[in-house]
């Protein structure tokens, strides 16, 4: 562990969990968050990796992209190193204090359900409108003319993907490495949701951004999937085992080998279907579909999305807290 002991790390780790429930993403302007930081100098760098008008071959295409990937993550690494390496040589309070703080900003609860609550609100209050906006701002497809059913579709599905990008990965890697690592993953999955498309702009230039996405993702994925079916155990209202049922049945057709576990276990648990057609800037794509529509989908299934959230988080939370217990002990 750089820095801490195993046992520091698990309680800023769990430190971190609730300064993120409390705080969240705060809207402080004197404060840039982290994660916007990372996202402007991606798109500096990528200007300057491929200039517009320049014809470049996918092979070139394809190292410009390692090189991004690779000189990213390796900032952000290096740049949280430093800070936690010189607050705890001043202090080693001030150095927990920031590697708590850090390791917060790679987590998203608190935010991922605001945005959540910002399309189910509207919705209660018949306003389809400002639900399709609050919802063209978490998904990439079209949300001008979807309805209720597609609406929830598409915040259920973010909500269950971000399980694992915006709280059990950053996680997993700061009981690993504290803030530096847990911001190197955080940088990773920037990479991905700005240049790891699949489509002809990013299909090579972006190719080394996902595939390593799909790295760090691939233990934290089918953790989540596991703590999002002990969870519908757990819950009257969902059903543990049609959880697990639709993990081991539809996982699998998903596109990311990571994506399609979470979304499939959130799916089985409120017993509605995920997946189905999309329009990207007018283009129609059929995406995998997982669960059984036993119902038609409704905008109360965000709100249950947004409840499998924070009961993983309280599943992780307990676990950290048992553990450090057994520690002190």
């Amino acid at each position: 562990m750089l820095f801490f002991s195993w046992e520091e790390a698990l309680w800023m780790a769990l430190a971190a969990i609730v300064t993120d429930w409390i705080i969240g993403d705060p809207a402080w302007r004197w404060l840039t968050h982290p994660v916007v930081l990372i996202g402007r100098w991606i798109a500096w760098f990528e200007i300057r990796l491929r200039p517009q008008g320049l014809a470049l071959s996918a092979r070139s295409l394809r190292v410009r992209g390692i090189g991004l990937t690779a000189v990213t993550v390796g900032l952000s690494f290096a740049v949280i190193t430093a800070i936690v390496w010189l607050t705890s040589w001043i202090h080693p309070w001030l150095g927990y204090a920031a590697n708590v703080w850090f390791i917060s900003t790679t987590l998203a609860v608190k935010g991922l359900k605001q945005a959540a609550m910002a399309v189910y609100v509207p919705l209660q209050n018949g306003e389809l409108e400002e639900a399709r906006k609050y919802t063209g701002y978490i998904v990439g497809r079209d949300t001008t003319k979807l309805e209720e059913p597609e609406l929830t579709r598409a915040t259920v599905e973010t909500v269950a993907e971000n399980i694992v990008d915006a709280f059990v990965s950053p996680l997993c890697y700061a009981l690993l490495g504290g803030a530096p690592l847990a911001m190197l993953y955080r940088a990773t999955n920037t990479l991905d949701s700005m240049v790891g498309y699949k489509n002809e702009k990013y299909a090579d230039f972006g190719w080394a951004s996902a595939r390593w996405d799909d790295v760090l993702n691939y233990i934290p994925a089918r953790l989540a999937g596991l703590l999002l079916i002990l969870w519908a155990y757990a819950v009257p209202g969902l059903s543990g085992n049609r959880s697990a049922r639709s993990v081991l049945r539809f996982a699998k057709r998903h596109p990311s080998p990571n994506s399609g576990i979470p979304e499939s276990a959130a799916a089985g648990a409120l017993g509605i279907e995920l997946g189905g057609v999309n329009v990207y800037h007018g283009r129609v794509s059929e995406r995998a579909r997982m669960g059984w529509p036993l119902r038609e989908r409704q905008r109360d299934d965000i709100a249950g999305a947004v409840r499998m959230l924070y009961g993983v988080s309280y599943l992780i939370a307990g676990g950290l807290l048992v553990w450090g217990l057994l520690l002190v002990g």
